[in-house]
């Protein structure tokens, strides 16, 4: 799909939202081929860490195809696959085992601040700029995506961001914990890289349980489950630790 590009380079995927006229708006076909690429990264041991961006520099995305979920007034059933692709294809790359980073330029509103929340951590220069609109479009925001936002900056803010649909800048999504980093226009796909590449060359079975326990604890558990002791027990017995040892009283770099 020329609207999705994907760029596999391991031990690092590059996804481009390549819709630039349209601002990156996403489809449903888009949506289900995010899921789709998703699913692939999931199962690729060669990928350590996927980025998602938008093509041509105006937009990460302005979020779902309006023009489409406008022709779906008349049909219904349409309407309900597009709104299961956003939730699906959001939850899974919420749900990737791999870090996710989104590399964020211009316009991320809508179903595309739904999706970079989705994603573990996230990039953005300074024109950089984020707007949830349901309350300016009369429709409600689904659970999942609210927990999102909610999780990243408490409940008044989140609040006041859906109950508004107003404009978030980088520096205020910083301040409010949207976003991790405000980077420089022209060093922002190498900061993405070399953050990504730095995420790498640490231990998979480290950063894949870092992620899965974060996870647990988002979605409620605040008590030690069969699950987490797992990741925890079987880390002390795994060929990355047996290497991260060695290298540590060898004074050397480990070799994951």
């Amino acid at each position: 799909m020329t609207e999705l590009l994907t760029d596999i380079h391991p031990p690092v995927a590059r996804i481009t939202i390549n819709r630039p006229d349209r601002r990156n708006a996403i489809s449903s076909q888009m949506w289900q081929g995010l899921l789709e690429i998703a699913a692939r990264l999931a199962s690729a041991p060669s990928i350590k860490v996927a980025l998602i961006t938008g093509a041509g520099g105006a937009a990460f995305s302005a979020g779902a195809d309006i023009a489409e979920m406008r022709d779906g007034l008349t049909n219904p059933s349409a309407m309900k696959r597009m709104q299961q692709a956003v939730l699906d294809a959001q939850a899974a790359w919420e749900r990737l085992p791999i870090p996710t980073l989104a590399v964020i330029r211009g316009a991320c509103t809508g179903g595309g601040c739904g999706l970079a929340l989705a994603c573990d951590l996230r990039l953005a220069t300074l024109d950089a700029f984020f707007a949830i609109p349901p309350a300016k479009l009369g429709l409600a925001y689904s659970l999942a995506d609210t927990k999102r936002l909610y999780d990243l900056v408490g409940p008044s803010r989140a609040k006041e961001i859906l109950f508004t649909g107003r404009r978030v800048n980088a520096e205020e999504a910083l301040g409010l914990g949207m976003i991790n980093e405000i980077v420089p226009s022209d060093t922002l796909e190498d900061r993405a890289l070399s953050l990504a590449r730095e995420i790498a060359g640490n231990a998979g079975n480290s950063v894949r349980a870092a992620k899965a326990v974060i996870n647990m604890i988002s979605d409620g558990v605040h008590a030690e489950t069969p699950e987490s002791k797992r990741y925890y027990d079987e880390s002390f017995s795994s060929p990355e630790f047996l290497e991260g040892a060695q290298a540590f009283l060898e004074k050397r770099p480990p070799r994951f």
